[in-house]
């Protein structure tokens, strides 16, 4: 019997913050979902922008950073759910992540961390990436 070795980011004592999924593909939405509760974090998932949208608006969840896939079902594409972000939350940082190389010029010009992140990721990158928007974030 194999067992894979992940390692995980060891638990803050500090709560962590809350993470929005977005993503249709569901067996990466819940690879990646379940890294960051592993490592602390709350997580909620869409399976596309309008359903993160939905998940934004809602009165009972905060959402802290939101990361998108770039291609998603639906009218809204990670880009547009991302410039909806700026415009109605502008407190909530955003991640985007895609395998299509044009994409990352304009996630620069969306993303407060920079150029997306690149499919495929290991999970440690992207928590590595909410790190960094979090100091980010505190230091301004």
């Amino acid at each position: 019997m194999s067992t894979a070795s992940t390692v995980l980011t060891p638990p803050s004592q500090t709560p962590l913050q809350t993470i929005l999924v977005v993503e249709d593909e569901v067996l990466i939405r819940m690879v990646i979902a379940d890294y960051l509760r592993e490592c602390g974090y709350k997580v909620h998932e869409a399976v596309n922008a309008e359903e993160a949208v939905v998940v934004l608006q809602s009165p009972e969840v905060t959402i802290d950073v939101v990361f998108s896939d770039v291609q998603t079902p639906g009218d809204m594409d990670g880009f547009g759910l991302a410039r909806w972000v700026r415009a109605h939350k502008p407190g909530v940082q955003v991640i985007l992540t895609s395998g299509v190389e044009r994409s990352a010029d304009i996630a620069a010009t969306l993303c407060e961390a920079g150029p997306l992140l690149r499919k495929p990721y290991p999970p440690q990158d992207v928590v590595d990436r909410i790190r960094q928007l979090v100091a980010r974030a505190n230091r301004a």
